[in-house]
């Protein structure tokens, strides 16, 4: 690797950390309730006034949120990648290929008839079926994809099941009690409002765990972006990496949906964003800035959502899509104009 390549990475790296850094500053100060920089400093990192109104809506609301934003928003920008990585499709992602969906309609299914029937519902369990609705979404989508080589085809199957599974969702949202379905709407419209700092650790350590992984099949993903007979040449087993990948790629979509509901755009978008300032499509180098994009990418969606009109709160995928969707619309063109 060369010197201005190593360059590069080092100052997209500290731009996109100044980015979180700042994005992390203006999600801090910004709010119905105004307080001076200062006073924040004093708040955050000398424990000033603890227990006021001021330090609880700090410690309570404002710094949970932002940090659940950056960490959902950098995995769902991972998830995205590996799919793409996948699938070899620049517009795969979790949202079109209905992973979002299906991992929707598990997590309805846990709202309506589980919080029925007990008091209440574990962010454990919401995990669990959120990761296992974009699991067997992601089945239907691999076995559609043994039937087909077209890549277009299988997107659209992708949104097709996407609408089966809203379809069903909504279905039984028709049998629902009414403080269900307001849950499920509230939670559907997708939101970092509901962070704390208990669910911040459970989301830290699932997101860790698939960086983490994703990291350690870097090497093979490399192998695998230059075709699957490259990669058996290298002595990777397809099938086993496949299978570690679209897991990976599931669980850490799943977190986010189970915990912020459908965000759109994101893991189509960001990770093009870190290839282009990166200007390479290396794993070992995509993964983490992909992961930082992601991250100041939904922190500032995040305040956009929260002040554009203010005191009303939009819902987080109105703002991701109205930047994202344009994106995806220009990615599109560039490939039609390739293969002419």
């Amino acid at each position: 690797m060369n010197k201005s390549k190593i360059l590069r990475y080092q100052i997209v790296y500290m731009v996109l950390l100044f980015l979180i850094a700042l994005a992390l500053v203006l999600n801090v100060n910004t709010g119905s309730v105004n307080m001076s920089p200062v006073k924040i400093f004093k708040i955050i990192f000398m424990r000033f006034e603890e227990g006021s109104v001021d330090s609880n809506i700090i410690w309570r609301i404002r710094l949970p949120r932002v940090l659940m934003a950056a960490i959902l928003g950098g995995a769902l920008s991972v998830s995205g990648f590996q799919l793409q990585t996948f699938f070899r499709n620049p517009i795969a992602g979790p949202f079109v290929l209905g992973i979002s969906s299906g991992a929707k309609l598990a997590v309805a299914f846990a709202i309506i008839f589980i919080l029925g029937t007990f008091s209440g519902i574990s962010p454990y369990v919401m995990v669990l079926f959120a990761f296992l609705g974009s699991l067997i979404t992601t089945g239907f989508v691999l076995l559609f994809s043994q039937k087909t080589t077209n890549m277009s085809m299988l997107l659209v199957i992708g949104i097709m099941i996407g609408y089966i599974c809203s379809a069903v969702t909504d279905f039984m949202i028709t049998f629902a009690k009414d403080n269900h379905i307001a849950s499920l709407t509230y939670w559907s419209m997708g939101s970092f409002s509901g962070a704390s700092w208990n669910s911040l650790g459970i989301i830290t350590v699932v997101v860790a765990i698939g960086l983490f992984c994703s990291m350690l099949i870097s090497k093979p993903m490399e192998a695998y972006q230059l075709g699957e007979g490259y990669a058996k040449s290298m002595g990777i087993n397809i099938r086993l990496f496949r299978l570690i990948l679209i897991t990976l790629s599931s669980l850490l979509s799943a977190t986010v949906t189970a915990f912020a509901g459908p965000i759109s755009f994101v893991g189509i978008a960001v990770p093009h964003i870190a290839k282009m300032l990166m200007k390479t499509s290396k794993p070992l180098v995509i993964i983490p800035a992909s992961f930082l994009c992601g991250a100041s990418f939904c922190m500032f969606c995040d305040l956009i959502a929260r002040t554009a009109f203010a005191p009303t709160e939009l819902a987080i995928g109105t703002v991701t899509a109205l930047f994202g969707a344009p994106i995806v619309i220009s990615l599109m063109g560039k490939q039609r104009k390739n293969k002419q």
